[in-house]
């Protein structure tokens, strides 16, 4: 069992750059994670194996980046009982709005959480508040970063 309790995947390492920034929040709260590619189309059978052994592995929650026709999410989400958070990645064609439209509508039943286009830190900041439901320490540490974050906003000048 791992000790990594988010799962951050991607459907091509073209996506890390956008992904990354799960990674990165992931780090700044001091949560392992596990990174790593998984296609939906390239490698069905690897992807329905980790989704039907995620939560035995240890995860609780799994962030899925995906780009174009964006299976991924929605074929995680239809195999495993962890809630999915889509992560839309904005592609040459269309902007992002496939890959949003392709994550964000999901039909009845199999559910996935969809944040902004690119927007893979807000991805890692909900999955870190799915996790502080149960988890006092991490719940402080994100009342920490809300708080710093609202200092922060208070201090912009504009120009």
């Amino acid at each position: 069992m791992s000790d990594c309790q988010i799962a951050i995947v991607m459907g091509s390492d073209s996506d890390y750059t956008v992904m990354s920034q799960a990674v990165e929040v992931c780090k700044a709260f001091r949560l392992p994670y596990h990174a790593q590619v998984l296609s939906a189309h390239r490698t069905p059978r690897d992807m329905l194996e980790f989704a039907t052994t995620a939560a035995r592995s240890g995860y609780r929650v799994v962030i899925a980046g995906a780009g174009g026709a964006a299976h991924l999410p929605g074929m995680l989400a239809s195999a495993t009982v962890l809630p999915v958070i889509g992560v839309p990645i904005r592609l040459a064609n269309l902007e992002g709005l496939d890959s949003l439209l392709s994550i964000v509508q999901m039909p009845r039943g199999v559910p996935v959480a969809t944040v902004g286009i690119n927007n893979a830190a807000n991805a890692a900041l909900l999955a870190i508040r799915i996790l502080a439901i149960t988890n006092g320490e991490l719940a402080e540490q994100m009342e920490h970063y809300l708080q710093a974050n609202a200092e922060a906003s208070r201090h912009k000048t504009l120009p």
